[in-house]
């Protein structure tokens, strides 16, 4: 690994962590306000990482397809690979909610944010009960027009991983009633999971042309996943054949058996 990249790599994450912690202290006093004061505070918090991750690590972002984006209630279903696209990319939607874990409103500051900022959380050990009162809440949430983000394939996977998406993405479609917005990226090859490094290089987020309600479920299920897989293998494939490829990072291998031609 050249010097110049772990350097950069390090003050980029050394940054990452402190602005965060600062600003979940500046914010406390949100806690107490509207709404709306919270939101735009964590949107200028997701701007200024991506601001960062640019001057310091070297590593731009190319949004594509932000036309796609619709106005009031949508389904966003990204493709997974890093924390980049968790906290990189909540300033690009009005009013952003997430489906998470339980246990982390239970996280000091954290959870008292993420309980202000009216996010949905899930209890995995309640099972099917979970689902309905997700479905539930997702349904009043989208109705006041608000954008629900979800990662289909549930957790992150190495770019260039095999497919692993899950069946709730239906569900979920079938009871909104909304727009669905596949996201394709290529940031697991800039900002890979469990890596320390931030190759220099551009990360590309595309929004892809939303699936419109009311379709058949299983059909949707198929060409959400063609949407997306098909447009991440493109963007990985523009990277690799750059000036300055990224490495493979690990996980990612199987994608060379299917690399398209660019």
């Amino acid at each position: 690994m050249p010097v110049t990249i772990f350097l950069r790599s390090l003050v980029f994450n050394a940054f990452f962590y402190v602005h965060t912690l600062t600003w979940m202290l500046v914010l406390l006093p949100t806690v107490f306000f509207p709404r709306s004061a919270m939101l735009a505070g964590i949107k200028r918090w997701a701007k200024t990482n991506r601001q960062a991750l640019e001057i310091i690590g070297g590593v731009r972002t190319e949004l594509r397809g932000l036309e796609n984006i619709p106005p009031g209630g949508a389904i966003i279903a990204s493709k997974h690979h890093s924390t980049y696209e968790t906290v990189s990319m909540l300033d690009l939607f009005a009013d952003p909610v997430y489906v998470m874990k339980k246990e982390l409103l239970s996280i000091p500051l954290f959870g008292w944010y993420a309980k202000k900022a009216e996010q949905i959380p899930v209890d995995r050990a309640a099972g099917r009960t979970a689902l309905v009162e997700m479905s539930r809440r997702a349904r009043e949430e989208v109705a006041r027009g608000r954008q629900l983000i979800i990662y289909p394939e549930g957790t992150r996977r190495p770019a260039g991983a095999e497919r692993a998406y899950k069946h709730g993405i239906v569900n979920l479609y079938e009871a909104l009633g909304v727009p669905v917005v596949p996201v394709a990226l290529n940031a697991g090859l800039y900002w890979a999971r469990h890596v320390f490094t931030r190759h220099p290089g551009t990360i590309v987020v595309e929004f892809l042309p939303p699936i419109p309600p009311g379709g058949d479920g299983e059909v949707f299920f198929a060409d959400l996943q063609e949407a997306i897989e098909t447009a991440t293998d493109r963007l990985i494939a523009e990277a690799y054949a750059g000036p300055n490829p990224p490495p493979v990072p690990p996980g990612g291998e199987a994608w060379s058996a299917r690399a398209p031609k660019v």
